[in-house]
């Protein structure tokens, strides 16, 4: 099936043999545009759903579900003298590891790119209008790439990610060159690649939720039992977490500690078909909680604590002003030039020489080059 409205007519492959084929048909390539589609928004564990591929001629849409492992993709993706283009690899690198192991060696980010040429809309739809006048429409931004059959109109949806990728690559490339920026771009996506998801302690995402901090130890307790119960639930039924409960709605839970159906119904955000279908369940994971030993309550594990010296605000706020100086110069976001935690990790070194400025593990290189004279400055004055 071809994919209309595009330059060069991308296909849609659902068999092995015919994946294969084409894939080895692009083997030759140097440079390719690669996406993934997963469905966290819906399923419980995220996975690729779908795989866009594009070369400076040739595009197609490929099926995982049925088209099975694909080894001569894996082949391509991790060969160091083909360039992989993504626009904001993270999440694709993460998912290509996860499903494969596929390990991408030289990888071009789009997004990063932008970000460092100073391009404040650096999503892909506004770089596509900015750059060639293309609008995407984002009706399908979060759909459900699990089901079958997909309609023409995600497939068309799904064909935009890539069809442009690579001529986009070539302009901001360009782009860095002319600004000296090329070095800083190699080094960031050099830093890319080995991107994966690393292996958490069992039991304690529930720690992540925007809101636990904010609980006392008790009630963090009965969060920890109700987050639980959530994803056994989810994994159950295969769909993401926040289709089975949302989040504010178990944290009331927890600071409420309901004892009774209709002390649960009144828990504000908690759904009464919820209450209905899973009440029971949601009443013993509270009960669970508030059974745990005083000297069993969870608690949040200690941030690293820094030897902060009297002077320690006074280097950031200087460091700060001295990057906020430098990314107006540049053109750039001062966060995209130094973020908040290398500046601080500068602050707390202290570094009176260059030398010792190098030492800083969190700063990049590019960033010394860019800021080092600046950073030195700025500390000697202080």
């Amino acid at each position: 099936m071809t994919i209309s409205n595009s330059p060069h007519s991308p296909v849609f492959l659902t068999e092995t043999t015919a994946a294969e084929d084409f894939l080895g048909s692009i083997g030759r390539s140097l440079t390719i545009a690669v996406d993934t589609e997963g469905a966290s928004f819906h399923r419980f564990v995220d996975r690729i759903y779908l795989l866009q591929i594009s070369t400076r001629q040739h595009s197609a849409i490929i099926d995982p579900l049925s088209a099975g492992r694909l080894g001569t993709l894996g082949r391509i993706l991790e060969d160091p003298e083909v360039e992989v283009v993504f626009h904001d690899a993270d999440y694709d690198l993460r998912l290509l590891y996860q499903d494969y192991g596929w390990r991408v060696n030289n990888i071009f980010d789009t997004r990063v790119a932008a970000q460092l040429l100073g391009i404040h809309s650096f999503g892909l739809a506004a770089l596509l209008e900015q750059y060639f006048s293309v609008k995407l429409d984002k009706k399908h931004q979060r759909a459900d790439w699990s089901m079958r059959p997909l309609s023409q109109e995600m497939l068309d949806y799904a064909a935009q990610d890539t069809l442009y990728l690579l001529e986009l690559r070539d302009r901001l490339a360009d782009q860095l060159e002319v600004k000296g920026r090329w070095s800083w771009a190699s080094e960031e996506f050099s830093r890319l690649e080995g991107t994966r998801w690393r292996e958490e302690e069992e039991g304690a995402a529930y720690l992540r939720i925007k809101g636990a901090r904010d609980l006392s130890r008790r009630e963090l307790a009965i969060f920890r039992e109700l987050a639980a119960w959530r994803s056994a639930i989810a994994r159950e039924l295969d769909r993401a977490t926040f289709r089975v409960a949302g989040s504010d709605a178990l944290l009331e839970v927890a600071r409420n500690a309901p004892r009774s159906a209709g002390e649960l119904e009144r828990v504000k955000g908690m759904p009464r078909a919820l209450v209905e279908k899973r009440g029971s369940e949601i009443l013993d994971a509270v009960g669970r909680g508030l059974a745990v030993p005083e000297d069993e309550l969870p608690k949040f594990p200690r941030a690293p604590r820094w030897d902060r010296d009297s002077n320690f605000d006074a280097r950031a706020a200087a460091l700060r002003t001295a990057r906020d100086s430098v990314a107006k110069s540049l053109a750039m976001d001062p966060g995209v030039l130094c973020a908040r935690d290398r500046l601080e990790a500068v602050a707390r070194r202290n570094p009176k020489k260059m030398s010792e400025l190098e030492e800083v593990e969190e700063l990049r290189r590019w960033q010394i080059s860019a800021l080092g004279e600046a950073f030195l400055g700025a500390l000697a004055r202080k």
